[in-house]
């Protein structure tokens, strides 16, 4: 997401790079390519307008600093602009009542089923709460299906009345479930709607009339941009919704209703979908995308990421073979399988300050399926034992894997620099080490 909005983002403040101070001609020029780089990422007209003119104002009103060039002050101010835009700070879910219920609403195809199981996951996860998920999507073939078996993937129960056609009465007595089996949070995912279909919006307002939700989510498929924000804003005239998702966003898409579904609706974004997975969800922080928008990284994400995805004892495991040299291809074929576990590598990429820019040709997805070929064609012992690789052993290996001996000398190298750097950590050289990432 915002990959062609980062780019013209950044051709639009070099205007002032290199400018000895911001005046009306260079910031006026500035502001019509932004706005151009709003509206192409189909951001709401009105919204492109306000941002530019804000931007605008903010940089004539400002004395030139003299620790800063007119480019990196315009790149504060659009930052602190485009996080205004996309709702400022972080908002959470309230789970406080007992239980707690949170209603799905949306279009067909947006993915509330999906995005249902990954919330269920995560509050599992994250606030140790017990949860149940809720069919009431009546309409969708096979749509009751699907939420069993997401609901039996992440072990969590899954409340469904074949028998009844009422979407109103499976929610109701769900609820009264819940209370009887001491479930925290309801999760109810109901069938999509379009805006137009009023015996259709009438039933979801009776869903939330009849279940009193905490939070009453609109999942929105980031794909469709502005259409996404036009039938957000009819849907709250109906359900004045908590706060909207926004799913699909690993997707080819533009990005223009993460930046201004906020200013047509002014409900914030609490959740994002980055991914198919079940653990694909990130709490939605406008500021942290700001960052990684204008190309500064999200190191703090990246972190919580890696946080999630590393198993602490694995971790300690492999720091007694790096300190015993015996750390082999297995090692380090499972410490790739935890990067994996954090996202596709576009995204994280993203993350990392200065990385942005990287163009999508030079991030493969699937290269670490290259590297899993190669080790797995190695015998036992060469991968416990890497110095035993010589030639005649990289030639069979590469003939195994089905690829180039040039392959297999570039993973030995990226073996032996994964070691000297888990080697620096240990020593506590982060210095030795950060040079070696630029580096790398």
């Amino acid at each position: 997401m915002f990959d062609r909005f980062s780019k013209k983002l950044d051709d639009a403040i070099k205007v002032l790079k290199g400018q000895g101070r911001i005046t009306e001609i260079n910031v006026a020029e500035t502001m019509k390519e932004i706005r151009r780089a709003l509206l192409d990422a189909d951001v709401n007209f009105k919204t492109a307008k306000t941002f530019a003119d804000n931007v605008k104002q903010k940089a004539l009103g400002q004395k030139v600093l003299t620790t800063i060039n007119p480019g990196q002050l315009l790149v504060k101010i659009v930052k602190d602009e485009l996080t205004e835009l996309m709702g400022g700070q972080n908002q959470g879910i309230d789970l406080n009542k007992k239980p707690a219920v949170v209603l799905m609403a949306g279009l067909q195809g947006s993915g509330k089923t999906t995005f249902s199981a990954k919330l269920a996951a995560y509050i599992q996860k994250h606030q140790s709460k017990k949860t149940l998920l809720v069919a009431c999507d009546v309409y969708r073939p096979a749509a009751r299906d699907q939420l069993a078996v997401l609901g039996e993937q992440i072990n969590t129960e899954v409340f469904s009345m074949p028998e009844s056609n009422d979407p109103v009465e499976i929610a109701q007595a769900a609820v009264a479930h819940a209370k009887q089996n001491g479930h925290q949070v309801v999760i109810v995912d109901t069938a999509g709607r379009l805006a137009v279909d009023e015996v259709l919006m009438d039933e979801i307002s009776a869903i939330h009339q009849a279940t009193e939700p905490s939070e009453t989510l609109f999942v929105v498929d980031s794909m469709t941009g502005q259409d996404a924000v036009n039938t957000a804003k009819v849907f709250h005239d109906r359900l004045n919704f908590d706060g909207v998702v926004l799913t699909k966003l690993d997707g080819d898409t533009r990005g223009g209703a993460a930046l201004s579904i906020k200013s047509v609706v002014n409900k914030p974004i609490k959740f994002i979908g980055t991914g198919e997975q079940i653990d694909t969800l990130d709490v939605f922080y406008p500021d942290r995308m700001a960052d990684r928008i204008l190309g500064m990284g999200d190191v703090v994400s990246l972190v919580e990421r890696a946080q999630q995805a590393f198993d602490l004892e694995e971790a300690k495991k492999i720091q007694q073979k790096v300190a015993k040299k015996t750390f082999g291809f297995d090692d380090f074929l499972s410490q790739i399988k935890q990067v994996q576990k954090m996202g596709s590598m576009k995204d994280l990429v993203g993350m990392i300050p200065g990385a942005g820019k990287i163009k999508d040709a030079d991030i493969d997805e699937n290269a670490f399926k290259g590297i899993e070929a190669i080790i797995q064609s190695m015998t036992p012992k060469e991968r416990s034992q890497p110095k035993l690789l010589n030639h005649s052993r990289k030639k069979r290996i590469a003939k195994g894997a089905g690829t180039q001996i040039e392959d297999v000398n570039r993973l030995v190298k990226q073996f032996e620099q994964m070691e000297k750097m888990m080697k620096m950590v240990q020593r506590g050289g982060a210095g030795k080490l950060m040079q070696m990432m630029k580096g790398l």
